[in-house]
This record gives C-alpha cells, sequence and structure tokens, in this order.
C-alpha cells in the first residue's frame, strides 16, 4: 500500500464525514441561532431553552436525511472492500 493510496483513503473518509455530518450541523445551527434571537428580544437567558429545540431539529433532520447518510456511507464501505485487494499488495 502506497503513501498515495493511504492518502486516498483518508481524503475520501474525510469527505464523507463532512457530508454525513454537514446536515445535522446546519440545521442545529440555525436552529439555535433563532431561539439565540427569540431569547433575546425576550430577554428570557434561560440556558436549557436551546437544548430541546435543537435535539428535535437533529432528530428531524436525521429522519429527512438519514437514507442520503446511510447510503453515502454504505457506498464508501462498498468502494473500500471492493478496492481491499489492490490495498494489501
Amino acid at each position: 500500500m502506497t503513501e498515495g493510496q493511504v492518502l486516498d483513503i483518508m481524503r475520501d473518509s474525510f469527505y464523507n464525514i463532512i457530508i454525513c455530518s454537514a446536515p445535522p450541523l446546519l440545521i442545529s445551527l440555525v436552529v439555535g441561532l433563532i431561539v439565540s434571537i427569540f431569547q433575546t428580544v425576550t430577554s428570557i437567558q434561560e440556558q436549557t431553552l436551546t437544548f430541546v429545540p435543537k435535539m428535535l431539529s437533529i432528530f428531524i433532520a436525521l429522519l429527512i436525511f438519514g437514507s442520503f447518510m446511510l447510503n453515502t456511507i454504505v457506498n464508501y464501505m462498498t468502494d473500500l472492500w471492493t478496492n481491499f485487494s489492490v490495498y494489501i499488495r
């Protein structure tokens, strides 16, 4: 296994991590921003107020984007296992 192959695997791994984690993180970011603006406008400074909306939004994001995320991971693992004989030389 050459250094180039290791770098290719790592690059593809990081790319898949970013692609799979982006939808829930971005939705959580937007919900957190909206709740934060609501807290600022209403002068409610309860720290636990952001927890429940973020958790619900992440759950909904996983329901919506879960199949995309799973397909991405399965395709990547299939590619890795398909090329396994190339990597062990």
